[in-house]
This record gives C-alpha cells, structure tokens and sequence, in this order.
C-alpha cells in the first residue's frame, strides 16, 4: 500500500471528540498557520496521543491513507460552533481512509513536546519509539548514544529567554540538560556543537549523569 520513501505525517490528538471524527467521519483539521510546509505530500497520517487518552498517552497507536485535502474555515466543519473565536480561520481539512492499528505502538519514552513529525514509511514501520521517526544530519551520533546509554532526545525544543530554540538532541541529566547542534543550526548558549562522544560523555558527568527515561522526572 505505501512505499519505503512516502512521507507520514504524525500530528498531535489531544480530544477524544477529534479522534472519533477521524475514526467514524474520515478527517482531520489542521490549522493552515501551524501546518508544515509539506502538508500537501503526506501519503499517511499517523496520531500521538496527549494525556487526553489515559493510559495509552504518548504514543502513537493510529494511522490512516491520506485520500486528500482541501482548505475550509472552520465554520465549515463545524456549522453548529458559529461563533467560536477562530469561526473564521482557515484549516487544511484531510481526507483520511479507515483508521489502522498498529501491531505495536510507537510510545515516547519520556512526557515531551511534540507538534508534528515528519518522517518515512521505512522509518515509520519500523520505529520503537518516538525518536526513531526523526531524520536529521544527526542520525548517526543519535544511534551512537543510546547505544551509549545516554538516552537523547531529537528535536528536542529549548527555551532560552524569549527564544524559543530547537536543538538536534538533548540528553536530560540530573542536574541540567545537554544540548546538542549539528551544523550552522541555531542552539542557545552552551549548546555543544557537533561534539564527538567523548566530549557529550564528559558534559553529561558534569551534569550528574543521565536520567534514565523510566525515571520520575518532569522535563
């Protein structure tokens, strides 16, 4: 049905009323100002649930073929809400097929903050958690410190001030968190830049030491 290279586009469920329109009606609404640039490309759309779903919370657990899409307000969609404050905004409407489970979830192994995630089939189906959906010039230094025991985080947002960054990985330690740029991205202060193992080994000492994702930590 999809090829290794057709984009998946997993996007954030966080009602259940939501879920029960794609499941029972076959779309899903994205507001245009938030959506990614290839929108428009995805062949699936896959589903991370929030804490709104209990126990099956920060994971991916759904998705469904991408039949296409149209741009509507969302007065539109929802014809009884009128006067809601955004009545007049525009959202990308996609057109979904039947939801399909999958045989193992895709869980986060710790809570964090997730929009969307753009990633491949190949990676998609053969993800075990969240991370692995990611694609970036930091594959390879990803793979090399979990392997390592560290447990890093990709794409991991950093908030430094007013500004808002995003960093490659990021490694949560008892006593801060280690972050990580590869290449000319932008990183706030500190952030170690296309560091070898050796280098990230000896910031995350410092630091007390990773913690582990099973650990009660609030991030």
């Amino acid at each position: 049905m999809f090829h290794a290279t057709d984009r998946v586009l997993v996007a954030i469920m966080n009602n259940r009323r939501d879920f029960a329109i794609a499941r029972d009606e076959g779309w899903y609404r994205i507001p245009r100002r938030h959506a990614p640039p290839t929108i428009t490309e995805a062949a699936a759309l896959a589903f991370y649930f929030t804490k709104a779903f209990g126990e099956e919370k920060w994971s991916i657990r759904w998705y469904a073929s991408v039949r296409g899409h149209e741009l509507v307000r969302r007065r539109d969609l929802f014809p009884n809400e009128p006067e809601h404050p955004r009545a007049d905004e525009m959202y990308y409407k996609i057109q979904l097929g039947p939801l399909i489970a999958l045989e193992y979830p895709i869980h986060s192994l710790r809570w964090r903050r997730i929009t969307f995630i753009e990633t491949t089939w190949d990676r998609f189906t053969a993800a075990e958690e969240i991370n692995d959906l990611y694609i970036s010039g930091a594959d390879g230094l990803f793979v090399t410190l979990r392997e390592e025991g560290f447990w890093p985080e990709r794409e991991f947002p950093v908030r430094e001030g007013d500004v808002e960054y995003v960093v490659d990985l990021a490694i949560p330690c008892r006593k801060g968190l280690v972050t990580i740029a590869i290449g000319e991205r932008s990183a706030p202060t500190g952030a170690l830049r296309d560091p070898d193992v050796e280098t990230v080994r000896l910031e995350v000492a410092q630091l007390g030491g990773p913690i582990c994702p099973d650990a009660k930590a609030v991030l």
